[in-house]
């Protein structure tokens, strides 16, 4: 299976106006998970959600392939922190 990278949100059952909303709907709600977290707090919650994601999706390569295409164009910082 390929990764799907086009907009593919929705929510079974529901009909949305306007095709971007279940993505709207998705953001408010990432968003509120978020809410009143410490920066410390969240990382370890984006951590579990990604987890949690992987393990649903559960296919190697799909996941390869996701974390290569979230990968490009993000800098590795430089050896020794740049000093």
């Amino acid at each position: 299976m390929a990764l799907n990278t086009q907009p593919n949100l929705h929510e079974p059952g529901k009909r949305h106006f306007r095709a971007f909303s279940p993505g709207d709907d998705f953001y408010e709600a990432l968003i509120e998970t978020h809410r009143d977290l410490t920066d410390e707090q969240s990382a370890m919650v984006n951590a579990r959600l990604i987890l949690l994601l992987a393990n649903h999706i559960g296919d190697i390569s799909v996941l390869r392939e996701a974390m290569r295409i979230a990968r490009e164009g993000v800098d590795a910082p430089a050896a020794g922190g740049g000093q």
